[in-house]
């Protein structure tokens, strides 16, 4: 009938009412299986354990955790450690899980690693983006032992979470000291370079510049100063020294038997260049230089010779001069003495000068390499402090994980004892052994219903004859029931009706 034309609801009702028994019996019958075979399978009991995730009770603002990464991935890190062989073998081995299966060491391994469950809970606070918690749960065939290895379950992931965070933060700590060990050595290497830098260049340095431009005005203008003193001091000495000649040939005129001092003596004016090239000197170098030693130590030389060879007993030439003359002499001297230190003045001034000058000229390239070598100065100064101040909270943080401030694993509900099993569920069984009759009974009645070719309507007779219905004969059976009388009478059209119709149609 199924596969002669198309089915509409009519139709479906009376083959269910039709074919009632055949899906009956399946549907009944399943379910007492299905029931019967739940009490062959081994029960399982489930024990399940709570743990809470605690955050740090210090203030992130006051101590930064040194573990940054999600939750979700270190727990998924510590359930690959946990779930190890090194982990996991010792429970297996302690409890004898699985021990009389005949399974190899990794069969039993992967079996309990099946066994357990990790189920992670997600906050219900909007946006809070943390987790709450998770559940720890393992399944057995002894309620004992599903207790006890979720307990051991349980201990690993606490005591995994301790050693993950307290390695974390000493090795952070660790790292970061060799950083900042190397940034202190590279500081110090940059401190000593820029002081080499300002011990060769001091005076020349960029924020010296504008007192180098001061001080050489200064300079120009006492040196022109001491320029002009010279030129009258000079004037003065010219004035003096025609003075004395005039007064000498006065004198000599009106005393012809005195006797005409005689010149400075060889040793005198061999001391007198000496003193001169001392002061030239002295103009251009310290008094450490090795030619100022040299001259100073020849002029001490010289001066012993002077005072040994002038005896206190020895005959003095007497000279004979007027006071007018030993005045003017007198002056011609000190003019001399002030035009020798006036120009080695002036020489300590140009000497100065010219070392301001060579300053200022050189100020552009000495500033140019003092920015880079402050440059960088600052930046490895900078990364100190950065890595110092990184230093003191990773010491912090560490401290508080040894404290067990830090954010922590709390045990909430210890690994219950399960009173039933949690596997078989024989209303599961139940409800598929009906599911599973009633789909097989479906099949069966749908099969021999697209096999049976009986003619019952005239639905049928049009979709198998495609002729119009002239007369409808009632079909009696003495044998059959009034239901089944009543149900072929009002819907079934005899075999022999079938005949007429073919034949009246030719």
């Amino acid at each position: 009938m199924l596969g002669h034309r198309t089915l509409n609801v009519e139709d479906y009702l009376f083959i269910l009412k039709r074919r009632a028994w055949l899906l009956a019996i399946p549907v009944v019958v399943l379910p007492v299986v299905a029931f019967a075979l739940s009490y062959l399978i081994a029960p399982q009991y489930l024990s399940q354990t709570l743990v809470l995730i605690e955050s740090q009770k210090v203030p992130d603002n006051y101590v930064k955790p040194v573990i940054a990464s999600n939750l979700d991935s270190r727990l998924a890190s510590m359930k690959e450690q946990i779930f190890s062989r090194s982990s996991l073998e010792p429970i297996v081995e302690r409890y004898n899980l699985y021990a009389g299966s005949h399974m190899t060491t990794e069969e039993r391994l992967d079996t309990a690693r099946k066994n357990i469950d990790i189920k992670l809970i997600n906050s219900e606070i909007a946006h809070s983006g943390g987790l709450p918690g998770f559940f720890i749960s393992f399944k057995a065939g002894d309620p004992h032992t599903a207790q006890l290895v979720c307990g051991e379950i349980e201990s690993l992931f606490v005591g995994e979470n301790l050693r993950s965070r307290e390695a974390s933060a000493q090795g952070t700590t660790s790292f970061i000291k060799s950083q900042l060990e190397d940034a202190k050595r590279n500081l110090d290497e940059q401190d000593a370079k820029l002081a080499a830098f300002q011990r060769q260049y001091v005076g020349s340095l960029p924020d010296e510049s504008g007192g180098n431009v001061n001080m050489l005005s200064s300079l120009n203008t006492q040196l022109e100063a001491s320029t002009q003193a010279l030129a009258r001091m000079e004037q003065d000495k010219a004035y003096a020294e025609s003075m004395l000649a005039q007064q000498q040939g006065v004198f000599q005129a009106n005393n012809p038997n005195a006797i005409a001092p005689s010149g400075p003596t060889p040793q005198q004016t061999e001391l007198q260049a000496l003193q001169s090239q001392e002061t030239d000197l002295l103009a251009h170098y310290t008094a450490d230089y090795p030619d100022v030693i040299a001259v100073r130590r020849r002029i001490a030389d010289l001066k012993r010779q002077i005072a040994h060879t002038t005896a206190p007993g020895a005959v003095k030439e007497t000279r004979l001069e007027s006071p007018a003359v030993q005045q003017l002499r007198a002056q011609v001297r000190s003019a001399e003495i002030g035009i020798t230190a006036k120009r080695q003045e002036q020489s300590q001034v140009q000497a100065q000068i010219r070392t301001y000058q060579s300053r200022i000229q050189s100020s552009p390239l000495v500033e140019q390499q003092y920015k880079q070598l402050t440059r960088d100065h600052i930046t490895a100064q900078n990364f100190y402090d950065e890595l110092l101040g990184k230093m003191n909270q990773s010491k912090m943080a560490t401290e508080l994980e040894k404290q067990q401030e830090g954010e922590q694993f709390r045990v909430m509900d210890e690994p219950n004892l399960p009173d039933q099993p949690f596997s078989p569920k024989r209303s599961v069984f139940v409800m598929g052994g009906i599911v599973g009759g009633l789909v097989i009974g479906l099949l069966i009645a749908g099969i021999l219903e697209y096999r049976d070719t009986t003619l019952r309507s005239e639905r049928d007779v049009w979709a198998f004859t495609e002729l119009h219905t002239l007369a409808k004969i009632t079909f009696t059976d003495p044998d059959a029931s009034k239901s089944q009388h009543s149900f072929w009478r009002r819907f079934l059209p005899s075999f022999r009706k079938k005949k007429a119709l073919v034949e009246a149609n030719g």
